[in-house]
């Protein structure tokens, strides 16, 4: 069974960091790509950046470029993004997705389409940044 574990979310204040995770199981770690997109309330589900679990090729979405970082561990197949610099805006709830097989993380597309290019989810994890 696929299985993505989202953590390390909590509430920061603005300008602070915050590290979340996303246990990964259940497949090959290497032969897909892991999304993390963040959704607010009232808004839709948005792509953040992603990575492929193979050569750790990354791409990042221009509101992100510089403050957020993505990095996997092929030792224990998890998935982390490091927050820095945070907003209010970015208070959202934070999800990690496993992308379809065969696609690749290379650029916008790859994180424009979550139902489309994703297979499973995480359960996500709250980030709340205060004023």
């Amino acid at each position: 069974e696929v299985q993505l574990v989202e953590s390390g979310g909590g509430l920061v204040q603005t300008g602070g960091s915050l590290r979340l995770s996303c246990a990964t199981s259940g497949f090959k770690f290497g032969e897909y790509y892991i999304g993390w997109f963040h959704q607010a309330p009232g808004k839709e589900r948005e792509g953040l950046l992603c990575i492929n679990t193979g050569d750790g090729g990354t791409y990042y979405v221009d509101s992100v470029k510089g403050r957020f970082t993505v990095a996997k561990d092929d030792a224990d197949n998890t998935v982390s993004l490091q927050l820095n610099n945070l907003k209010p805006e970015d208070t959202a709830v934070y999800y990690c997705a496993r992308s379809r097989r065969y696609y690749y993380c290379d650029g916008n597309a790859s994180v424009m389409y979550p139902t489309f290019r994703y297979d499973n989810w995480g359960q996500g994890t709250q980030v709340t940044v205060s004023s």
